[in-house]
């Protein structure tokens, strides 16, 4: 801290004894400080602290009104977190409890009465330095926070590219799985944010939830392609997708990909247990997994496949309703159906909310 900033330093000081206080004035004028204040009416504290705004203060602990402790018990109960603010105690009493108990409440050095004036120059100024490197502290490791937030938000961006490039694999293995994923995705993050999940959770969501079926990447053609009833070995074969999707997300360091495992293990699990590939059943399949087995399954019924046309969105709804409390979780159910939905078309090929 050089001489010239530590010199224009806001100093306070509070004591009614007006020769005390006369004498600490002018002292710190002579040493070159510019900006010193005084109150001999301990009262007065309560009001013209916070437009003072000191960088030290000097503070009798014996006066009348306000007493030393009681100001000082102020100025630390008005103190902001992580904030330093160094008191220098005087007192004429120096008795151990009085210097305990102002210890306690915050006090950070003492001046004995009468004054020893050099002293007192030397505890003020080693009092302002440590202000100084604690708030020079404070603006070094703001500067690294900031420098760790950008971090963390290119780490995070890298991740989700990773995950839309794994996201084009599918859509180059199979253009329509494609187009279900990312629509899944967005209605997913639909309902969460009905459910009252905060905004980042949903965005993560949104994110995650179109890899739900990256598992089907290792599925052969024949049966992601086939027109007719799957055989058991086939059907065998398409359950395994979860297990699968699980493997390529799992062990994920990021919680991003740590959600997709969980989605793509749990996205056709049932609320009533009779789901796979674990059979696990309410609260035991994580909500994202629950959240996403309802636009999933929406979403896939209302589009063609292979083996059947897309159903009336009327139909759909009227099912999921149905399946409340059986197949999916009623909360959800209700969420989703606070959404008038209708289908996408290549024209609109997001969902709208029907005015």
């Amino acid at each position: 801290m050089s001489q010239e900033a530590l010199l224009r330093s806001r100093v306070l000081i509070v004591d009614d004894e007006r020769q005390s206080v006369t004498l600490l004035e002018r002292f710190l004028e002579r040493q070159g400080y510019t900006d010193v204040h005084a109150l001999t009416d301990s009262r007065q504290i309560l009001t013209r602290f916070d437009e003072i705004r000191p960088d030290l203060v000097i503070l009798d602990l014996h006066m009348p009104n306000v007493s030393g402790l009681a100001a000082l018990e102020f100025i630390r109960a008005g103190e902001l977190p992580d904030s330093f603010l160094p008191v220098l105690a005087l007192t004429g009493d120096a008795s151990v409890e009085l210097r305990h108990r102002a210890l306690e409440l915050g006090a950070n050095d003492f001046l004995t009465k009468p004054l020893d004036l050099f002293e007192a120059a030397y505890r003020v100024r080693n009092l302002l330095h440590a202000r100084y490197l604690h708030g020079e502290l404070e603006r070094r490791n703001g500067v690294l926070e900031q420098r760790v937030a950008e971090r963390t938000w290119e780490l995070r961006d890298a991740q989700l590219d990773i995950l839309e490039r794994l996201a084009r694999i599918a859509e180059h293995t199979d253009e329509d799985a494609g187009r279900h994923c990312r629509q899944v995705g967005e209605l997913s993050g639909r309902i969460a944010a009905l459910m009252g999940l905060p905004p980042e959770r949903v965005a993560l969501l949104q994110k995650a939830a179109q890899l739900h079926d990256v598992g089907k990447i290792g599925l052969p053609e024949a049966i992601r392609a086939k027109a007719g009833i799957l055989t058991d070995e086939e059907m065998e074969a398409m359950r395994a997708h979860t297990l699968v999707g699980e493997r390529i997300l799992g062990d994920g360091a990021t919680e991003l990909v740590r959600l997709a495992a969980a989605i793509a293990a749990g996205h056709h699990e049932q609320w009533d247990g009779a789901g796979y590939p674990r059979g696990l059943r309410g609260e035991e399949i994580p909500l994202e997994a629950r959240i996403v087995a309802v636009a999933d399954f929406y979403d896939a019924l209302a589009h063609d496949r292979p083996w059947r046309p897309a159903w009336r969105v009327e139909r759909i709804i009227d099912e999921i309703r149905r399946q409340r409390g059986r197949r999916f979780d009623p909360e959800v159910v209700l969420a989703f159906l606070k959404l008038p939905l209708r289908h996408a078309t290549a024209e609109q090929p997001e969902y709208a909310t029907v005015e």
